[in-house]
């Protein structure tokens, strides 16, 4: 690294209760199981040797909690960023999947047919989304050059971050895995590239 890059550490939550059947949670305040909270205890391990100046998360319990437990190991504070939730589901947030298409099938089908601008009714879509995640990476990244960042967010919030780094459209949105607990690394540079230096690692 250069004095002038940002490294963001960019985690996912850990496994949270309910997950046995797909659904979506969206902003919904679920609970971590025990899995997902040693998760966390595994990234702060995974994490101890780095240099962590700061910490940013999502407001959500998932995220919140697990922050704590990271930032115990770099005597710092999360800070709770409301913008960095998951994207609201609207009508559908708790639900599982089979729920969904059995009673919205038509909405369903439409929503896959244009996942960038579909909005769920109540909800948002994966543009509303990039609108309020990028300005706080961007934030992140030019209040802490040459500073090594951890950023706790969710999977949909990650893939648009991991998406805008490469360049990729957002309907490739999930051409990109993020596993419960997993651990991504962006480089971003002075001269305003940046890389992706781990994937759902």
């Amino acid at each position: 690294m250069t004095a002038l890059t940002t490294r963001i550490h960019l985690v996912r939550h850990g496994q949270v209760v309910g997950h046995e059947q797909p659904r979506y949670n969206g902003q919904t305040d679920v609970e971590l199981t025990d899995v997902g909270v040693e998760q966390y205890h595994q990234l702060r391990d995974r994490l101890a040797e780095r240099p962590i100046s700061a910490c940013y998360s999502s407001d959500l319990t998932r995220c919140v909690t697990g922050a704590g437990i990271i930032c115990g190991a770099f005597g710092i504070s999360p800070v709770r960023r409301a913008e960095l939730r998951e994207l609201n589901i609207g009508i559908w947030e708790g639900l599982t999947w089979a729920e969904i298409t059995g009673r919205w099938p038509d909405e369903w089908q439409a929503r896959l047919a244009d996942l960038v601008n579909y909005r769920v009714p109540q909800g948002e879509n994966l543009l509303d989304v990039q609108r309020r995640v990028m300005p706080v990476i961007r934030e992140i990244v030019e209040r802490h050059r040459g500073q090594e960042v951890l950023v706790v967010g969710h999977g949909g919030v990650n893939r648009v971050i991991l998406l805008d780094v490469i360049g990729a459209p957002l309907e490739k949105m999930f051409a990109i895995e993020q596993s419960y607990g997993c651990y991504n690394i962006i480089d971003y540079y002075a001269d305003g590239r940046a890389t992706v230096k781990l994937l759902n690692g």
